[in-house]
């Protein structure tokens, strides 16, 4: 399959089966999609209408020879291919705590309480039985990951600190490694908890949404005020201290600020480089949720973006945006391409009631309760039904372009919308395609400047 398309104002083709990128005049742009329309023997004839006809013949030749070479038109079909249920569990994500010190309107774990009403911390003790847990699952997996989540996770500092303490000297029991990560609002950020952060966390994720009226508009406190001014200058320090690396800020745009542009770009400018901006994932009977009606706006933002990204990249105002970050020479093996994040198979969740669900976002619905890290249980008959469900099962994804790059999209949010995770939810999709088509003719760019 090849993909021909347009972003930031160039031609390009992407040839899905080898991920072979490539930057196209209009002369082969307009000739490779009279090639993929079956155009055969008049192609020259029609080209010389546009074109002069011997710039119209080197250019056909040119692609009928790349087409020979196997370099565009290579076969995408990974039907045989073998991806062999391990049982292995390589990745946790540890709620420290089912409460929130901030009351986020878009929150899907509904302010920390996961719909389970009940507001609650991970003891110490189960938080070590999660790692036994971990350990006891990875078989020979030597790095493994876990992520302190909430709610807010630093609401219950002394227990992280605690746990953490108990996974070093697990390493030393068992060969193991672990990358100790942390997602904060970084409302309880102080000097001795970022000391701790940039001393035992692999990364951290700070949740800050963009400019103040943004911000403040969907994370408010508890006492309905803004947020904004109280985590900036926490999040600066943090930063700071860490010197730029291993972390990411991550916020979420919705309907009322689909000029996120902006909000990238404001982080930028408060000296922050590593970003990502998420679009909010709801039922449109909120009216923040992004509809089909605001995707080309969306797109369209996506692409003034990522103009001004290249720009400013080129000229010394540095920043990494998540979705626009693709590696086309070392990037994921090819089983990570078909089975994405692993939700359920390789990485799960644990409540700070030490229950087990594929992810964060799976917690408190029916039916998806894996089990217990203080019992010890695990029901592999849902494990295996996460690890079929990769991007080579789902129908819908058999024809799409990009299904190599997102892996069949996200579970929980198909599961929400469908009640399926093999059936992926569209308006994720959609959004998606346009980012990774951003990000192909970003990198197509980056790599002609360097040449």
């Amino acid at each position: 399959m090849i993909h021909l398309f347009r972003a930031l104002d160039k031609p390009m083709a992407l040839d899905v089966g080898s991920g072979g990128v490539y930057g196209l005049d209009e002369a082969a742009f307009d000739a490779l999609s009279l090639i993929l329309e079956g155009e055969a023997e008049d192609i020259i004839e029609k080209l010389a209408e546009k074109y002069p006809r011997e710039e119209a013949a080197e250019v056909v030749a040119e692609l009928r020879r790349l087409m020979k070479a196997g370099y565009l038109g290579t076969s995408d079909d990974y039907s045989d291919v073998e991806l062999a249920d391990t049982g292995v569990v390589k990745a946790m994500c540890l709620h420290a705590a089912h409460d929130c010190n901030l009351r986020c309107q878009y929150c899907f774990a509904d302010t920390g309480e996961y719909h389970m009403q009940n507001r609650s911390l991970l003891s110490a003790g189960t938080g070590k039985k999660a790692l036994d847990w971990l350990v006891a699952h990875s078989g020979n997996r030597r790095n493994l990951e876990v992520d302190f989540f909430g709610g807010e996770p630093l609401m219950n500092f002394p227990v992280i600190r605690e746990v953490v303490a108990y996974g070093r000297e697990l390493e030393k029991q068992h060969g193991k490694v672990f990358k100790f990560t942390t997602t904060t609002n970084a409302v309880a950020l102080n000097d001795e908890v970022i000391d701790f952060l940039n001393r035992e966390m692999d990364n951290v994720v700070i949740s800050l949404d963009g400019r103040r009226e943004v911000h403040d508009r969907m994370r408010p406190t508890p006492g309905g005020k803004g947020s904004y001014d109280l985590v900036m200058g926490k999040a600066k320090a943090l930063v700071a201290k860490r010197g730029q690396r291993n972390y990411y800020l991550r916020g979420t745009f919705t309907r009322h600020n689909l000029d996120f542009a902006q909000d990238v770009l404001h982080l930028a400018e408060e000296g922050f480089e590593q970003l990502s901006i998420e679009p909010v994932v709801t039922d449109e009977s909120h009216d923040y949720a992004i509809r089909p009606e605001d995707l080309p706006k969306v797109f369209e933002e996506y692409e003034k973006l990522g103009k001004e990204y290249v720009k400013r990249r080129a000229d010394g105002r540095w920043f990494n945006f998540f979705h626009f970050m693709v590696d086309l020479s070392g990037g994921p093996c090819l089983k990570k391409r078909l089975t994405g994040c692993g939700a359920g198979n390789e990485y799960v969740a644990v409540t700070a009631q030490g229950d087990i669900y594929p992810c964060h976002q799976f917690v408190g619905r029916e039916g998806m309760r894996m089990g217990s890290v203080l019992d010890g249980s695990f029901d592999t008959s849902i494990q295996q039904k996460f690890q079929h469900n990769h991007v080579l099962g789902k129908e819908k994804c058999a024809a799409c372009w990009a299904r190599f790059y997102c892996s069949g999209g996200c579970a929980a949010n198909a599961h929400a919308f469908h009640g399926d995770i093999s059936q992926p939810y569209d308006m994720e999709c959609q959004m998606e395609r346009k980012r990774m088509e951003c990000a192909l003719a970003i990198y197509a760019l980056e790599q002609q400047e360097k040449n």
